[in-house]
């Protein structure tokens, strides 16, 4: 695949409209945005032996590296014209040390201040 996988909780309302947006601003078309729903349990098992997909956010990158959380929005910023000069901010060399435990307060949090809605396939 010539696209960047981008693995989301499609269950998530903040989930769901971070990507709407991003989506909207990838006018290269080069992520595929794909719901942790909708992947096997074998591929989640596998997965989850790293870190579980529901936690974080994941992606799986066109040389074949896995991001996760942090580093993916940081790599998702970078790919987007738009999102640059932000992307460049997150990779100085403090960045990741706030980053990281901020990604971790939200993505704990996230159910509890936006809820869960249930994920229907189209």
């Amino acid at each position: 695949m010539n696209k960047h996988i981008v693995f989301f909780d499609a269950e998530c309302p903040l989930c769901r409209t971070v990507k709407a947006v991003l989506k909207s601003l990838d006018w290269n078309n080069t992520i595929f945005w794909y719901p942790v729903q909708e992947l096997s349990d074998s591929i989640k098992e596998r997965a989850n032996n790293y870190k579980n997909m529901y936690d974080e956010i994941y992606m799986y990158t066109k040389d074949n590296r896995i991001l996760t959380g942090f580093n993916t929005v940081r790599k998702i910023l970078s790919l987007l014209p738009a999102t640059i000069p932000l992307a460049l901010l997150l990779y100085l060399p403090f960045a990741q040390k706030i980053g990281d435990p901020a990604y971790r307060f939200i993505s704990t949090r996230r159910y509890k201040w936006f809820g869960r809605v249930p994920y229907n396939k189209l």
